[in-house]
C-alpha cells in the first residue's frame, strides 16, 4: 500500500471516531440514568459536591467492551 493511503485511512478513522465522541457528548445530558444509577456515590457539603460514577462507569466499560469485541470480530470476518 501506498503511504499516503495509509495516511488517509487513517485520518478517516480517527475523524469517524472524534465525531462518534463528540456525538455522544452531545447525546449524554439527555440519558436520564447516566450518573444516577445505584452505586455511584454522591457527596454535596455546603459549598461543594463530589460525585463517583462508580456504577455507570462500570456499565459503560462493559458496553464498550463488547462493542469493540464486536467490531473487531466484524473486521477479522470481512478480512479472510
Amino acid at each position: 500500500m501506498e503511504p499516503r493511503s495509509v495516511i488517509a485511512k487513517s485520518l478517516m478513522l480517527f475523524g469517524t471516531i472524534l465525531f462518534v465522541v463528540g456525538l455522544l457528548v452531545l447525546i449524554a445530558p439527555h440519558i436520564p440514568w447516566l450518573g444516577k444509577l445505584p452505586g455511584d456515590i454522591h457527596i454535596r457539603g455546603k459549598n461543594y459536591r463530589i460525585d463517583f460514577p462508580i456504577a455507570t462507569s462500570i456499565i459503560i466499560s462493559i458496553l464498550l467492551s463488547v462493542l469493540l469485541t464486536v467490531v473487531l470480530n466484524l473486521i477479522a470476518y470481512f478480512r479472510k
